[in-house]
């Protein structure tokens, strides 16, 4: 039997829900050599992540580290060791993601009250404040950034509900990282969670996670272990702490791409970035609203790093997402959940956010929208350009 090739993959511009397209500076990082996890130029390597991490975070939380495992792997850290059996969790549900929470929390043992809301709509305050009815609750949980849905949720007065609850306040923030306001500490974030492949643009394969000092005190005062070996903060934050206690062999490499990731969200300017993904997002919109597409979910809670797009019956949208891989070597993600086969979700994240991607994306729709005989209203590249135009 012959032995494969080498893996060589094709140039793929990534427009999806993630992965996000990786810079070139990211991708040197990776083929850098390898050190010893416990090498003390490694060492500082890993003091400059949690720094950098504070800062795109928005927080003075000593305890910010990124997991070795992806996006999930930092809820289940964030949820396995602030939940013990028995706790009340309150669950705020508009997609997947804080389906996921409930899931990952009743397996932690917690007993789950979930808040419903419309798919491709926000939360109110006062929708927990209903669903509390005057309880007591350990954790609050909501998803900042619904990739299924391209949901922003606006993170203010949540802190007071959960101080009403006396609970602390745990966020999902795997889609906005590096793509939009975090600011954990001027919300009054407890625990959070994030991914490295959307907005900050690194391959999957770690999750950053931030605990606050209150958070960490709940920690310590458990009655019983963190049912997570591998995920206890206690244990992590030792290796990354002073006491470099060894825990796991970390991903040398992958922490020097997320390293360089997050050393260009500094270099570029956070509000920059920031506005550069409202921008592209904006001439997106224009782009296709132009085209006669519908964006199910209203601009206010739009989330400039996620576009949802209606797909109407007329239409083969997984064929659309077919020709497009194909033939113009780009992909697009197909909806989820209640959006299954019914929506494409367009990612603008990270380095992934650009005028190429957005103008390419636009001439690539509609070319495959005419392939199957669907006529697009008007012009989507001239939309976007007046955008573009107006800055």
């Amino acid at each position: 039997m012959s032995l494969p090739n080498p893996v060589d993959p094709p140039r793929v511009t990534l427009m999806g829900p993630g992965p996000s397209q990786t810079s070139e500076s990211v991708l040197a990082a990776l083929a850098r050599p390898t050190l010893g996890h416990l090498d003390p130029r490694f060492l500082a390597i890993m003091d400059e992540i949690a720094q950098m991490l504070r800062q795109v975070f928005g927080t003075d939380n000593r305890t910010t580290l990124p997991i070795s495992g992806t996006g999930s792997a930092g809820m289940e850290t964030c949820v396995m060791n602030l939940v013990e059996p028995g706790d009340a969790v309150l669950v705020g549900v508009n997609g997947v993601f804080g389906g996921r929470l409930c899931e990952v929390a009743s397996r932690a043992g917690g007993e789950v009250t979930r808040v419903e809301a419309p798919w491709g709509r926000a939360f109110s305050p006062e929708d927990f404040e209903r669903a509390a009815a005057g309880r007591r609750f350990k954790v609050l949980c909501v998803v900042h950034a619904e990739t299924s849905t391209g949901v922003l949720q606006d993170l203010s007065g949540l802190r007071e509900v959960a101080d009403r609850m006396g609970a602390l306040l745990l966020v999902d923030t795997v889609t906005s990282l590096g793509g939009v306001p975090v600011e954990l500490d001027r919300f009054g974030v407890d625990a959070t969670y994030s991914g490295t492949q959307k907005c900050l643009s690194c391959p999957p394969g770690l999750s950053p996670v931030s605990f606050s000092d209150r958070a960490v005190d709940v920690i310590g005062a458990r009655t019983s272990p963190v049912r997570s070996w591998y995920m206890d903060i206690g244990q992590l934050t030792r290796y990354w702490g002073g006491e470099r206690a060894y825990h796991h062999t970390a991903p040398i490499n992958m922490l020097y791409g997320l390293h360089e990731a997050l050393r260009l969200c500094l270099v570029e300017g956070l509000p920059a970035r920031f506005e550069r993904h409202r921008l592209h997002a904006r001439a997106l919109a224009a782009g296709l609203g132009a085209m006669g597409l519908e964006l199910p979910v209203p601009e206010a809670i739009r989330l400039p790093p996620l576009t949802l797009v209606k797909v109407g019956a007329e239409v083969d949208e997984a064929a659309v997402r077919r020709r497009l891989l194909t033939e113009h070597g780009m992909e697009i993600g197909g909806g989820l959940g209640d959006f299954k086969g019914k929506a494409w979700r367009i990612g603008l994240m990270g380095a992934s956010s650009s005028r190429g991607n957005v103008e390419g994306c636009l001439s690539a729709l509609a070319e495959a929208l005419q392939h199957q005989g669907v006529a697009s209203r008007g012009d989507g590249l001239a939309a976007a350009r007046e955008v573009y135009a107006s800055v």
